[in-house]
């Protein structure tokens, strides 16, 4: 199987990006992240999201992400809708950074000898905020999703974000933190 199609079926999210040739271009972000990374497509819906929470989590890095992507679009719509013009949220870009936020995840992380999720060499270096607008700058991904991409997690502590930026890194944190709360012994 060809790796767009891989994506397409990872991904039925991206037909929500309206803009085509953005969602193009996220999805060739992912298409190159695939064609780079030790992991499989196979392996993102089995493997942990996170390392930090502990052995025992059993939700997928693909179970994750959807529902940061899914969290992302809803909380968009519902700002649209109560603020309007006033504090306008760009569906497209908001989707487009949800998709693509972990994506330098697919060249952090590798499988060990046991087939355990690990970080490689690679990700103890450079973490996946960077590799990830790295993958998406390398395919045109405008400034503003990759700033998403660069702030989502806690990188992004130290700089003004987005609104957009802001609504994802919310729903990936809250989507994290209570998993990684749960698992500490």
């Amino acid at each position: 199987m060809n790796t767009r199609k891989i994506v397409k079926e990872l991904w039925p999210e991206l037909d929500w990006i309206k803009e085509e040739v953005l969602r193009e271009k996220t999805a060739k972000v992912w298409e190159i992240a695939l064609e780079r990374s030790e992991l499989s497509a196979q392996d993102l819906q089995r493997i942990p999201f996170t390392l930090l929470a502990g052995p025992n989590l059993k939700v997928s890095f693909m179970d994750h992400k959807k529902c940061v992507v899914h969290i992302a679009r809803e909380c968009g719509e519902k700002m649209n809708s109560f603020f309007k013009e006033e504090l306008p949220v760009n569906m497209n870009v908001l989707l487009s950074g949800a998709i693509l936020c972990d994506v330098g995840k697919l060249l952090e992380y590798v499988l060990d000898e046991e087939n355990k999720l690990v970080q490689g060499t690679y990700g103890k270096y450079i973490r996946h905020p960077f590799s990830g607008v790295s993958l998406a700058q390398e395919c045109g991904i405008p400034p503003e999703i990759c700033h998403i991409i660069a702030t989502h997690a806690g990188e992004g502590n130290m700089v003004k974000r987005s609104t957009e930026a802001y609504i994802v890194h919310h729903a990936d944190f809250m989507t994290f933190l209570p998993f990684k709360e749960r698992l500490k012994v």
